[in-house]
């Protein structure tokens, strides 16, 4: 109960006040109403927070990578399966190549630093050229398909040889990607060139195909050091 005192003459006194419910009231309304008030204002928070997009996006991002599958005939008409992971975070697309003998060579496209890096299972060595307009054709084809398979009809399919001059050791910057394919591999330059000649031998050739109905034999042979 709230008391009240009243000065009389030279002593306090103690009398009643008047409006003591009022009084009791005003103290705890504003109580009632903030506790009402906040689920209220939570929500509305929440709502428009939901709205900008600041609470995270409502559906999981789709994953970067992706695995496509190619099959195609080889000369002979028997069927190659080849693997294709395209990151299209880090604009790569590593091919992995099974032999016959179930060995894999794997070929990597750093399309950021316009390099094609060749890892072949029968070599202790990686080789390394620069990326061609058709390179970029073939494999920003590949960032922009969704389709995981692709099976190429031997009789649509376009193939061609292209070789390439291994040079002399040098020193070659790598980026990250190539080292991690490559690791204690030395790695070598190549540079395209219209044949080995009669006087050089072609050592190895690696054969990729694109969803594009290309497949591309490329062979590699030393040049005189």
């Amino acid at each position: 109960m709230l008391r009240c005192w009243k000065c009389s003459d030279d002593h306090l006194e103690e009398a009643r006040c008047s409006g003591d419910s009022d009084a009791s009231s005003q103290f705890h309304f504003p109580h009632k109403a903030f506790w009402v008030s906040l689920p209220a204002s939570l929500l509305l928070v929440i709502i428009a927070l939901g709205l900008t997009g600041h609470l995270g996006p409502l559906e999981p991002p789709s994953q970067s990578s992706q695995i496509v599958r190619i099959t195609a005939p080889d000369l002979d008409g028997l069927l190659i399966n080849q693997s294709v992971v395209v990151d299209r975070q880090n604009d790569l697309v590593t091919y992995s190549l099974m032999s016959p003998e179930n060995k894999t060579s794997t070929v990597l496209f750093d399309i950021k630093h316009g390099l094609i890096c060749y890892k072949p299972v029968d070599q202790d060595s990686c080789f390394l050229e620069q990326m061609g307009q058709s390179d970029y054709d073939n494999v920003h084809a590949l960032l922009q398909e969704q389709q995981s398979h692709f099976h190429l009809c031997g009789n649509e399919t376009q193939r061609q040889t292209e070789f390439r001059g291994v040079l002399a050791a040098t020193q070659v910057e790598l980026s990250t990607h190539v080292q991690d394919l490559c690791r204690d591999r030395p790695v070598h330059w190549t540079k395209r060139a219209e044949g080995p000649g009669k006087q050089r031998l072609v050592y190895f050739c690696i054969d990729i195909c694109f969803p594009s109905n290309v497949c591309v034999s490329v062979c590699f042979y030393y040049l005189p050091e």
